[in-house]
């Protein structure tokens, strides 16, 4: 008797799970309450790299952790968990981003296949409301319920879920499970690419009345649509061409309307470092971005920068391969801006963005004079804006001449310069031209301003034209 009760109880424990070993880790939600510290890199590219510090419980052995208050539109693939301090000894071996969140849709997409009870509306069922058990069977464009003795598509009511299922998340969530070596509280960091994080630089200028100093002011606009906030975040913002292969999820981000723009701040707030091929901009203090918002940030303020205003016409290539008399009436002439990156309070890479420039009137109230999209421009390089055009100098241009040769053509203009203004103007006429050119004839000098571009310098008086003449040779054999 004694051998058999052996055998038997021996038999038990096969069937018996051997301790807490193989059981299933409770799981513990991690929140923004133990959050000890978030970075946020943000790119050009409407990417940005997040660095979530929090203090986190850990069992020996085998743990679940739910992550909450990530990104909406992180992308898992990059999730990186570190370690940090003396505990250590922490390995995530599976992890799962759940990102459909609660709501009636999802709600119901979890329950097909499962039992639901339905409360029938007291209008349809008679006097008082009625329930019923169904099971769903499909949601697809409307819902499907199988009764006991039927099968209906038409919802008379509404819909009592049992409450049985821990996979329902009202945020973001990243589940993370992991192996420690050691209980007790760990400091892990959790890294991840995201999209929905954006940023550009704005800058606003005020040009003096006399049109030759300048006061620049720029701003950086951070946008965030990422479907979470950050709290008191330490800011980063990476400028130059970073090449990021994103994952189709990222790159089908909506578009979503931003929040008001946030207070602006002093400029002198960020930190500026040459990184790798790129500079890299750190804001000196902890901010806030909210989902939905789009906030302002200063990046400098610069005053009386020279500056340098010149009226421009610019030609074509194509007039030198062609026979056409009339080339245009009242043709516009554009007016650029030009200041150094240097000296002062410039001298810094500026990351690309939008430049606008104002001007005070008569009224002393500003005026917007034209914007225009610079590119990254390192410090002390030049940066050239196009305003808009002239109001009061235009031009008109014609060809008066034309010869074609096997291995060139000579193509003669007449340009007359307009000025309706009460004070002379200078014009620059600048001309590309194809292939191995020279300059045949000309009514004033011209400089050679590139390989292919020739620049007059035309003064025309106040109220009054200037006509230009000149014959080009372009070669090509």
């Amino acid at each position: 008797m004694l051998r058999i009760a052996s055998i038997i109880l021996s038999l038990l424990a096969l069937l018996v799970p051997a301790g807490n070993a193989a059981a299933a880790p409770r799981e513990r939600t991690s929140t923004v309450a133990q959050r000890e510290l978030v970075n946020l890199t943000v790119y050009n590219a409407g990417t940005a790299l997040v660095h979530d510090r929090r203090r986190v419980y850990l069992d020996e052995g085998a743990n679940r952790i739910a992550w909450r208050d990530v990104s909406a539109v992180m992308d898992p693939t990059s999730a990186l968990l570190d370690s940090l301090g003396p505990m250590g000894g922490v390995s995530v071996t599976e992890q799962n981003f759940d990102y459909d969140l609660f709501n009636p849709s999802a709600l119901l997409d979890k329950y097909i296949g499962r039992d639901v009870i339905v409360v029938h509306d007291p209008r349809f069922a008679g006097e008082r409301e009625t329930r019923e058990r169904a099971r769903v069977l499909s949601t697809s464009g409307g819902i499907v319920l199988q009764y006991r003795d039927r099968i209906e598509t038409d919802l008379r009511g509404h819909i009592a879920f049992p409450v049985s299922s821990s996979n329902f998340r009202d945020r973001p969530t990243l589940v993370l499970n992991m192996q420690s070596g050691r209980a007790g509280p760990h400091i892990l960091d959790l890294s991840y690419l995201t999209g929905g994080l954006s940023w550009r630089a704005d800058y606003v200028g005020l040009l003096t009345s006399d049109e030759r100093r300048l006061q620049l002011t720029g701003l950086i606009t951070l946008s965030n649509n990422s479907g979470t906030g950050y709290d008191n975040a330490r800011l980063q913002l990476v400028a130059g061409n970073v090449n990021i292969i994103q994952p189709q999820a990222l790159r089908t981000i909506a578009n979503v309307t931003a929040r008001a723009a946030g207070n602006l701040v002093q400029a002198d707030t960020f930190q500026q470092e040459n990184y790798f091929e790129y500079h890299l901009y750190t804001l000196t203090r902890p901010t806030t971005v909210l989902d939905k918002q789009t906030k302002q940030i200063s990046l400098l303020s610069a005053r009386d920068v020279p500056v340098h205003k010149t009226l421009e016409l610019r030609g074509s290539q194509s007039y030198y391969r062609n026979e056409d008399a009339d080339l245009g009436d009242r043709l516009p002439v554009g007016v650029y801006v030009t200041f150094q990156n240097r000296g002062g309070d410039l001298g810094i890479p500026l990351p690309a963005g939008i430049v606008r420039l104002y001007q005070n009137d008569s009224h002393n109230l500003s005026q917007l004079l034209g914007t225009d999209q610079i590119g990254h421009t390192p410090r002390n390089e030049s940066v050239r804006l196009h305003l808009g055009d002239s109001f009061d100098v235009t031009a008109r241009k014609r060809q008066t001449n034309f010869e074609e040769h096997d291995c060139w053509d000579d193509s003669a203009y007449e340009i007359t310069i307009s000025n309706a203004k009460e004070i002379p103007q200078d014009v620059l006429v600048v001309e590309s031209i194809p292939g191995t050119w020279q300059i045949l004839t000309e009514s004033l000098p011209h400089t050679k301003s590139s390989s292919s571009t020739a620049t007059w310098t035309v003064d025309v008086p106040a109220d009054s034209h200037t006509v230009l003449t000149y014959t080009a040779r372009s070669s090509w054999c």
